[in-house]
């Protein structure tokens, strides 16, 4: 056989490569780049970018039926189990204590949430039927397991735009929230001083705390278990004590090897074919203006609450009452810091961003519930 006849079967990729393939591989090498020269949360970004890639190499089979990466989305998306995975990861990586120790910053927690509902009015206002407008406001929980955990129980057609918006604006946190504090706070108000003097939380507190969590949000809201027990049956991993083997796995190998399947599989979906439309485009637009209100509205209660509190509450801990934890907590504190080297804020700021967190969960176990009890899913 002569190199001229097998000229048409080596270039054979070439002959189904399509300029949106292109464009989606440029794609996947920006994320790349942003993951490994910029390093902006690389450990999402560069198996997104590397799963987006994949993608887009045509005939190679990897999102075939028996491919790896369709072997893995069905696996650990379709399942929910890479999210839930993550989740006990991250549960093992929170302390409560500051939380527990205020709980007024349950307050911020929930005003935290209010970029997932301002977004779903705006996404059916942009003709999202229901299902999908849900999905996409949850990208406001500024959480990605959670995004991805909703998106593919009420609209997995649209989960890799969800998840890609979610982890993005996540890793631009320090970019996005402080040009809005210094825009919604005044100089005086960033130097509040916040005195730090925590009640004692005992261990019999901090260990039934995940157990009594779980047992009330379980039977309030039945959609939001799943990912709340996981969180906490890794904060109970660690606050135990008794299994430190199995904590120091979740925070480690389980979320590490969890993350790598997960964003593979998330940018497997990213083909050129079902990402290259005007939706993606508008989910992107929404998912940054949810991420904004939910930093808006945390700022606006906090000075609410800085107002009621005779000036002694620094709105800037509003900010942190997101779920992307601990970037926000640090981020808002050492916000204060700018303005004051010696203001230290810190602790109240992971309060608030811990409360955030558990809200982001129940926000999203609401929203699914009411919308699939609306739409008759599940």
């Amino acid at each position: 056989m002569d190199l001229a006849s097998l000229l048409p079967e080596l270039l054979k990729g070439f002959s189904h490569f399509t300029i949106g393939n292109g464009v989606m591989i440029f794609a996947a090498l920006v994320l790349v780049y942003l993951a490994v020269f910029k390093e902006i949360e690389p450990v999402l970004l560069l198996p997104i970018g590397f799963g987006c890639l994949l993608a887009n190499i045509p005939l190679a089979g990897m999102t075939a039926a028996e491919g790896m990466t369709k072997v893995l989305y069905d696996a650990g998306i379709k399942t929910e189990l890479f999210p839930l995975l993550i989740f006990i990861g991250v549960g093992a990586m929170i302390d409560f204590s500051p939380l527990l120790a205020q709980p007024r910053m349950v307050l911020l927690g929930a005003a935290g949430q209010f970029g997932i509902f301002g977004t779903l009015i705006l996404a059916i206002a942009l003709g999202f039927p229901l299902n999908q407008a849900a999905s996409i406001g949850v990208i406001g929980a500024i959480d990605g397991p959670t995004s991805i955990f909703v998106a593919t129980k009420l609209a997995p057609e649209l989960l890799a735009p969800i998840a890609v918006a979610a982890y993005s604006y996540m890793s631009l946190i320090p970019i996005i929230q402080p040009p809005l504090m210094r825009l919604l706070t005044t100089k005086k108000e960033r130097m509040i001083r916040m005195e730090y003097a925590p009640k004692p939380i005992s261990k019999k507190t901090l260990i039934f705390f995940p157990v009594v969590l779980t047992i009330v949000v379980g039977l309030l809201v039945p959609e939001a278990t799943p990912l709340i027990s996981m969180l906490m049956l890794g904060n109970l991993l660690k606050m135990s004590g008794v299994v430190d083997r199995l904590s120091k796995a979740a925070e480690n190998e389980i979320i590490n090897i969890a993350t790598l399947f997960l964003g593979l599989a998330i940018g497997s979906t990213m083909s050129a074919a079902s990402f290259l439309n005007l939706d993606t485009g508008k989910i992107m637009i929404l998912g940054l203006f949810a991420f904004a209100l939910d930093t808006v509205a945390g700022l606006l209660f906090g000075k609410l609450m800085s107002v009621l509190s005779g000036g002694k509450i620094n709105p800037l801990i509003g900010a942190a009452g997101i779920s992307a934890f601990p970037m926000a907590g640090r981020l808002a504190a050492k916000t204060a810091n700018d303005e004051d080297p010696n203001n230290f804020i810190l602790m109240h700021a992971m309060g608030a961003n811990t409360a955030g967190q558990l809200g982001s969960v129940i926000a999203g176990g609401i929203l699914l519930s009411v919308v699939s009890k609306m739409l008759g899913i599940g």
